[in-house]
C-alpha cells in the first residue's frame, strides 16, 4: 500500500511535520480505522521524539481522527458515514466562501501554486490511481483554503474535508472513477485564477452537491 509521502519541509517543526504526516495517512486509511498508534514504532518512523509526536496526536484528537483510552492506547477513529449530511451541511456554507474570497485576493505566490495544482489534475486520466487522484483532490482544497486568507476558515474546513475525504476513502471501490469527479477542479482553478468570484463559488457548491450525490448512490 502506498502511503502519502512524509511532510518534510524543513521549516516545520518536528510536531508539525508529524501531525501532517499522520493526519494525512489518516484521511486516506494508509491508517485503517481501529488501527492503534504504537507511539515508539511512529518515533523511530517519523524521526521525531516523543513529546512532538505527542503533541501531534493531541491535535488529531481534536480532529477527531484518533481517539485515546486511559491504559489502552490511542486507535484510528471509525469512518461514520452517516456523518455525510451533517459534514456537508457545513461545507456547503463555508466552503465557497472560501473560493470566494481566493479569486478576490490570492497572492501571487499562492496563484503559482494553484495553476500547478491545475497541471497535476490535468495529468490524470480515466483510471489514474485513486490514490493520485485523491492527493490532488486534497491537495487543490487546501490551496483554495490557503488562498481565501482566513486562518481560521483554513482549519475549520480542513478538518471538514479530511472528514468528507475518509468517507470518500471508505467507499472507493463502489465509486464510479474519482478522477472524473477531481477534474471538476480544473474549472474551479480556472474561475479562481481569473478572479471570477461568482463563478469560483458557483462550482464549488456544485461539486460539494455532486460528491455528497455520489456517495449515497452506493451507500
Amino acid at each position: 500500500m502506498t502511503s502519502l509521502p512524509v511532510h518534510a519541509d524543513p521549516a516545520l517543526s518536528l510536531a508539525e511535520r508529524a501531525y501532517r504526516t499522520l493526519r494525512d495517512r489518516l484521511v486516506v486509511l494508509d491508517i485503517a480505522p481501529g488501527d492503534p498508534l504504537q507511539e515508539s514504532r511512529l518515533a523511530v518512523e517519523l524521526d521525531v521524539g516523543r513529546t512532538p509526536l505527542r503533541e501531534a496526536i493531541k491535535r488529531l484528537e481534536v480532529d477527531r481522527l484518533v481517539v485515546s483510552y486511559p491504559r489502552r492506547g490511542t486507535f484510528a477513529t471509525g469512518v461514520d458515514i452517516t456523518e455525510l449530511a451533517t459534514v456537508s451541511e457545513v461545507r456547503e456554507l463555508l466552503e465557497p466562501l472560501a473560493a470566494r474570497k481566493a479569486a478576490l485576493r490570492a497572492d501571487p505566490e499562492v496563484r503559482d501554486a494553484l495553476r500547478e495544482a491545475h497541471e497535476g489534475v490535468e495529468s490524470l486520466v480515466d483510471g489514474s490511481p485513486w490514490r493520485e487522484a485523491m492527493a490532488a483532490d486534497l491537495a487543490v482544497h487546501r490551496l483554495i483554503y490557503r488562498a481565501a486568507g482566513n486562518p481560521h476558515l483554513e482549519d475549520s474546513l480542513i478538518r471538514l474535508d479530511n472528514l468528507a475525504t475518509r468517507i470518500w476513502s471508505v467507499m472507493v471501490d463502489r465509486l464510479p472513477d474519482v478522477s472524473a469527479h477531481v477534474r471538476e477542479h480544473l474549472a474551479l482553478l480556472e474561475a479562481i485564477l481569473a478572479g471570477d468570484a461568482d463563478r469560483a463559488e458557483e462550482l464549488t457548491l456544485a461539486h460539494i452537491h455532486h460528491f455528497d450525490a455520489m456517495v449515497r448512490q452506493v451507500i
